[in-house]
């Protein structure tokens, strides 16, 4: 998610490190090079000029300024951009529209999901009729999530909107997915202003393609006019787009994000923090998520468990397991590494070999529980069963043993460094 941006964003203000105090000239070079990457990730023109343009006459009031408070500036002019608060959904019933292929069948399924894990009672509804196929996608997304899908019998989406409306009263949230169009057509949208004035919904939510860029943006504005948004989720963010969608929106529409689609999984659906979005652009990173990730990923009585475990040196391949498992949940590794402090840029061609790590998983679940506990009993014979219980090799098998006695050096290392005092309890 904007790895080229932040790049080149960071580019721009590598530059004026080594400058003391920032002048006119340096501020001006540093906005072009802005300007470009801005453009280059498809952020619609006029929002690049008024972002910019306020960040200029702010720049030139400041006395003294460095790269540090220039890019502390464009923070907050990115907050303005974005919005400074994530919006919640209202109560009621859900309107989804968008055009076809932007992931509103699969994103209708992830916020049903969302909803259900924040303890919410949620119903959800197709009334794509035009598409059966659709409606059986999502009734098999329900199926799988645990949440209530409406079969509906009518013949026409009125019909249908009119069943959701009733059903609504024993829920929290209904969440009613509309038919798509390939493009704006008129009697598709004369459908959806129909079942808006029967629904009368708490939140009408567009859902777009981050990868469409500014096509996409265009579309908004039609179904805006025709329907008054109040919110957008943005899909495809885990995947090549530029994203400058994300920073055209509210400028745009005059409506904020409501939620990010991240990955394919139904799970990956992410709320929409625009202070998070700023520091990423800017290459803080995104601490917060990577928190809110580890701690969905591990309960916080394993993790402080095995946190004591690392930090006494008392490691052993069952806890090795764990972390493996540990960190796949929290989804890849290239991404979460991402999210770091000053290192997304830097690394964003970092490829992670997940088969490697899928492999090392395997030849620990070879091992027996007593093999996991006292690795040091591992013999050839021993090996040789790992290895053809996991499909792997004997130096398959050998790495794995190698790469835990280095961990386990590295924490003794740790340990008997001066000046590290009683371990602390670690808060997850």
């Amino acid at each position: 998610m904007f790895e080229n941006l932040t790049r080149k964003v960071s580019g721009a203000f590598e530059k004026l490190r080594s400058i003391r105090k920032v002048g006119e000239k340096q501020i001006n070079d540093a906005l072009r090079d802005l300007r470009i990457a801005l453009v280059e990730a498809d952020v619609e023109y006029s929002v690049v000029k008024d972002l910019l343009k306020r960040l200029r006459e702010r720049a030139l009031k400041e006395q003294g300024l460095n790269s540090d408070a220039l890019m502390m500036l464009l923070y907050e002019e990115l907050l303005k951009t974005l919005g400074s608060e994530s919006q919640e959904l209202k109560k009621g019933i859900i309107m989804m529209v968008g055009l076809q292929g932007t992931g509103k069948t699969t994103t209708a399924g992830k916020l049903a999901l969302y909803l259900k894990e924040k303890g919410f009672r949620v119903l959800v509804c197709s009334t794509d009729i035009r598409r059966p196929a659709a409606i059986l996608q999502l009734e098999r997304l329900c199926e799988k999530i645990g949440v209530e899908f409406l079969k509906a019998q009518e013949n026409s989406a009125e019909d249908i909107a009119r069943r959701a409306v009733l059903e609504y009263k024993n829920y929290d949230f209904t969440l009613l997915d509309t038919a798509g169009r390939l493009h704006v057509d008129e009697e598709l949208m004369e459908e959806l202003e129909s079942l808006k004035s029967i629904t009368k919904p708490s939140e009408v939510i567009y859902v777009a393609d981050a990868m469409q860029g500014q096509t996409g943006l265009e579309s908004a504005k039609a179904f805006h006019e025709r329907l008054n948004l109040t919110g957008v989720i943005v899909t495809k963010m885990d995947g090549d787009a530029r994203g400058g969608v994300v920073l055209s929106v509210r400028a745009s529409l005059g409506v904020g994000i409501k939620f990010v689609g991240v990955g394919e999984k139904l799970d990956e659906l992410e709320p929409f923090y625009p202070d998070r979005i700023a520091q990423r652009i800017i290459g803080l990173g995104d601490i917060q998520t990577l928190a809110e990730r580890a701690k969905k990923a591990m309960p916080e009585d394993e993790a402080q468990s095995l946190a004591m475990k690392v930090l006494k040196g008392e490691l052993d391949l069952e806890d090795m397991l764990k972390q493996i498992r540990f960190i796949k949940n929290m989804g890849p590794i290239d991404k979460l590494v991402g999210m770091l402090p000053g290192v997304g840029a830097q690394l964003r061609d970092l490829k992670v070999d997940e088969k490697l790590i899928k492999k090392t998983e395997a030849i620990i679940l070879s091992m027996t529980k007593q093999e996991r506990k006292n690795p040091h009993i591992i013999n050839m014979s021993r090996k040789i069963r790992i290895a053809k219980g996991s499909g792997t090799s004997v130096s398959d098998v050998n790495r794995v043993l190698k790469d835990y006695e280095k961990m386990k050096k590295m924490i003794r290392k740790l340990k008997s460094t001066p000046g590290i005092g009683p371990f602390p309890r670690f808060p997850m």
